[in-house]
């Protein structure tokens, strides 16, 4: 009978060092390769947003927000969508919007883990705006967890972070079709890398980049989607005090302290002006390519980086 050829040990231990081989022996061409392509991105015609319509989830504060101003800068029309709090800054991010220069800004509350209420912020954007241009997926939360806490409370990790993302994206198609629009999802390097104590929001957002990255082919060329994978941005989400108010354990001190980080705004203009340029993927800060490098090739290192900062949670 036929055996397999990788049921070797041998044979599959000797394709998997060829391949190492291969792959270290062409790294200076593929760094060029990257290198050209990064020169490139900058001589690129960048995308006129002035009167184009965006629809930003999570825009009341962090990133979403950010990416708000930036996109009003650009002259864009923007609906803007964030969970109703006794703190929501939304209604402030929205006049900031206009006295930035967006010509018109709509904002809801809503909660994205409902799907009727998705379908109803993507139907009030299309009869407010008539058109819809750009979708920016960055609704999330991201607790820590312990599996000494009871693991249903994470059901709304999934719930926002994955089908937060999944909802919106299934009734703006239809109309990105028609503006040959783009769709923006902030999925994070922690799809990726998977750092400790990160259990539930690394799955969250490992299964949006696998979803994204697949929707790719289904919707190419009339729709681009650019997948985030962003490392730690100076927002409340990666602060000790953001730690405190939900579920899971607690940070010891804020992520940037401990790990490369980059400033919020730097980060949302990378992201829009990059977008802007026809980006499918963005990662900020850039040191979190070397960090994907160092997982795929050198695991052990990989976990010995992670152990380094293990300790920050209790």
């Amino acid at each position: 009978m036929y055996e397999p050829l990788f049921n070797n040990k041998f044979t599959n231990a000797l394709f998997f060092y060829f391949c190492m081989l291969l792959l270290l022996l062409f790294s200076p061409f593929l760094f060029i390769w990257e290198l050209i392509n990064t020169l490139r991105s900058c001589f690129r015609p960048t995308e006129n947003m002035a009167g184009k319509v965006v629809l930003i989830t999570g825009a009341s504060s962090g990133l979403g927000e950010h990416m708000t101003y930036e996109y009003a800068k650009r002259g864009a029309c923007i609906a803007l969508i964030a969970i109703k709090e006794p703190e929501s800054r939304l209604e402030k991010v929205a006049e900031r919007a206009r006295e930035l220069g967006s010509p018109d800004v709509l904002f809801e509350f809503a909660d994205v883990s409902n799907v009727d209420e998705c379908r109803m912020f993507v139907d009030d954007t299309i009869k407010h705006f008539g058109q819809l241009d750009h979708l920016v997926c960055n609704a999330g939360i991201g607790p820590l967890y312990s599996m000494k806490i009871d693991v249903t409370k994470f059901i709304p990790v999934m719930d926002i972070n994955f089908w937060g993302s999944i909802y919106p994206t299934h009734f703006a198609i239809p109309h990105l079709q028609k503006t040959k629009g783009k769709i923006i999802v902030n999925a994070s390097s922690a799809g990726v890398l998977h750092p400790p104590r990160g259990g539930f929001y690394n799955a969250s957002k490992a299964a949006l980049i696998g979803f994204y990255e697949s929707l790719r082919f289904e919707v190419s060329p009339t729709i681009t989607i650019t997948i985030l994978t962003l490392g730690f941005i100076q927002t409340n989400i990666t602060t000790a005090k953001y730690s405190t108010t939900g579920v899971g354990v607690h940070l010891k001190r804020d992520l940037a302290d401990v790990s490369p980080s980059m400033g919020v705004e730097p980060c949302a203009k990378a992201i829009v002006d990059g977008v802007c340029k026809g980006a499918t993927s963005i990662t900020q800060p850039r040191i979190i390519k070397s960090l994907f490098f160092i997982k795929f090739l050198f695991p052990k290192l990989h976990h010995f980086y992670s152990k380094t900062w293990a300790d920050l949670v209790k």
